[in-house]
């Protein structure tokens, strides 16, 4: 199937009151997994690179750029890559020959007036190459995530989307970046008034560490692209320490590989159903 883009999947959940589910990935096997999941799932879905992972490939963005477009497009879903927390000027300037079509540029940790201003240059460059951008307001990771302030503002939101020409925006709603554990607790009314300030798709970053019914709750309140990094992780680490317990003498990496591969398969395709998140 030709490779879509993150701007139509979002703009069809969010006109259809879903949302689309977006998976960070680090390795071919993360690639494959998402891809399997969500086509067990019959959904599309975002494949997520971050700036971390690049650093983590030593700076180097195409080797999982190209292995991730050419996976997609062999996938039974519509498939989009995203290219994922952006703070490098470098990196923006690759997503697009990478394969892109989108990115989310975090400036978040900035005070609101450098923030408003180094996205809008952002959003000027990415538009320029044809881009879908997302922006993020307020403190979604760290333990300042609940702190008083760390909250998107819906007035102060409904500016920076005017100011900045975002094409969505990640809010600060109750949840944090690294959860292990799916305890997270999300402000409902702080989602709906969200949604009725602001005319772009919401997006909600750290969505591992939030139950279902919480994340079905986000989704009728107006998120329309659910986040999620950590969960897979923790289903290939865990299916690894697995399989190497009860194989002690195993050195043929693609026995663990594969026992990963397949536990964020499942993960992805439980998120996905769980949620009830948009259809392909």
């Amino acid at each position: 199937m030709p490779l879509t883009t993150t701007g139509e999947l979002v703009a069809r959940a969010h006109a259809a009151h879903s949302a689309v589910a977006a998976f960070n990935i680090i390795t071919l096997e993360h690639v494959e997994a998402v891809i399997a999941g969500a086509e067990a799932a019959h959904a599309p879905v975002v494949l997520q690179v971050s700036e971390n992972a690049v650093k983590f490939r030593q700076g180097r963005l195409l080797p999982l750029a190209r292995a991730a477009a050419v996976a997609a497009e062999r996938a039974a879903v519509p498939v989009a890559l995203h290219l994922d927390h952006v703070r490098s000027d470098t990196l923006l300037g690759q997503a697009a020959d990478a394969g892109f079509g989108s990115v989310m540029y975090d400036a978040s940790r900035l005070p609101y007036a450098e923030n408003l201003a180094a996205t809008r240059t952002a959003v000027d460059r990415a538009h320029a190459q044809g881009l879908w951008i997302e922006g993020e307001l307020g403190e979604i990771g760290g333990k300042g995530a609940h702190a008083p302030g760390a909250r998107t503002d819906p007035a102060e939101a409904r500016a920076f989307v005017a100011g900045s020409g975002v094409d969505a925006l990640a809010v600060a709603v109750g949840s944090v970046h690294a959860m292990t554990t799916r305890t997270a607790a999300l402000d409902h009314d702080l989602i709906a008034r969200l949604g009725a300030t602001l005319d772009v798709p919401l997006v909600l970053h750290g969505s591992s560490g939030v139950p279902d019914r919480e994340l079905t709750a986000a989704v009728a309140g107006g998120i329309a692209k659910v986040n999620v990094g950590t969960a897979l992780n923790q289903a290939m680490t865990g299916a690894i320490r697995d399989h190497l317990a009860t194989h002690p003498d195993a050195v043929d990496a693609r026995t663990y590989l594969n026992a990963g591969r397949e536990a964020m398969a499942r993960t992805v395709e439980r998120i996905i159903a769980g949620v009830g998140l948009s259809p392909a």
